[in-house]
């Protein structure tokens, strides 16, 4: 669940590299993380609490702190001009794209009990499809705030050898940008949701699924459904790989996460379109650091 210039001014998928090539050096000049072992089912997760960041676990007085920056292309972005008060009542498929940076922060209050804040500023621009005939200007083009939510996540059980972890999280998004449409939540929304993890020899799998509330319409709906994979390598390397989306909005999503310290780790994502309506390419990439 989940703010750009031109397409001049994307983030091109040789920057991309670069960070994967920086990474591959930094991993091989520097010395092995020093941590404690992890065996059986926390294995690959350790023993902290589900967080809303892929792959991402949080224990009981951690700081987590993850500044990144994420780029959207879609080249067939759903959209009706009177959405953006043109009076047609028409969907079009228009051009979009969108750079975002964004601010997580977490706090692990107990074993079971974490909070979570999330901050963005964003450039988004939408190119109207040719065949739309409204009086919508050719390019809206806005930019300021984004999202602003919080969250909060709850463990009810751990792992064990007949059951698996279940855990429950309840999101807050803020109304904060009422005039705009391309950026932004016009109204509240809230979710809630529930998880189940459970770790194998071959890694760790969680599924979860949530509900939704816009207050815009008043509409009660399934929210994000999710497929998940964690696999720890080595003590240098996880790697992600999932499957998210909301109705006929479905992505698939893969990640690297580098340990360049035990407290320091980058994460390079990277997410894709596999139905028609999600966003068509969604690279991320920033640095989570743990403060204890």
């Amino acid at each position: 669940m989940d703010s750009h210039p031109d397409s001049q001014r994307s983030i091109p998928r040789g920057h991309c590299m670069c960070a994967l090539c920086v990474t591959l050096v930094l991993s091989a000049v520097m010395p092995a993380p020093v941590e404690a072992q992890r065996s059986g089912r926390q294995r690959d997760r350790g023993p902290g609490i589900p967080t809303s960041m892929f792959g991402t676990y949080i224990e009981r007085g951690e700081w987590l702190l993850y500044p990144f920056i994420e780029y959207y292309r879609d080249g067939n972005l759903e959209y009706s001009p009177d959405e953006f008060g043109y009076g047609l009542d028409a969907d079009f498929r228009g051009r979009y794209r969108a750079t975002e940076g964004l601010m997580f922060l977490g706090y692990g209050f107990t074993d079971r009990l974490a909070v979570e804040m999330e901050a963005a500023v964003i450039r988004a621009r939408l190119r109207k499809a040719p065949e739309d005939p409204s009086a919508m200007p050719a390019v809206i083009e806005e930019s300021g705030l984004g999202d602003v939510e919080g969250q909060l996540r709850f463990r009810w059980n751990r792992e064990t050898d007949r059951a698996p972890e279940v855990f429950s999280y309840f999101e807050t998004v803020f109304p904060l940008q009422k005039n705009r449409i391309l950026i932004g939540t016009q109204d509240w929304e809230f979710k809630f949701g529930t998880g189940l993890v459970r770790g194998f020899s071959w890694g760790t799998t969680t599924i979860r699924a949530a509900m939704e509330y816009d207050a815009a319409d008043a509409n009660l709906a399934l929210g994000e459904v999710a497929i998940e994979y964690l696999r720890r390598v080595n003590s240098r390397l996880r790697i992600y790989a999932g499957i998210e989306g909301t109705q006929d909005e479905i992505e698939g999503i893969a990640e690297l996460q580098v340990f360049l310290r035990p407290n320091l780790v980058l994460k390079l994502n990277n997410a894709f379109g596999l139905t028609s309506k999600a966003t068509d390419w969604a690279p991320e990439f920033g640095l989570l650091f743990s403060i204890r």
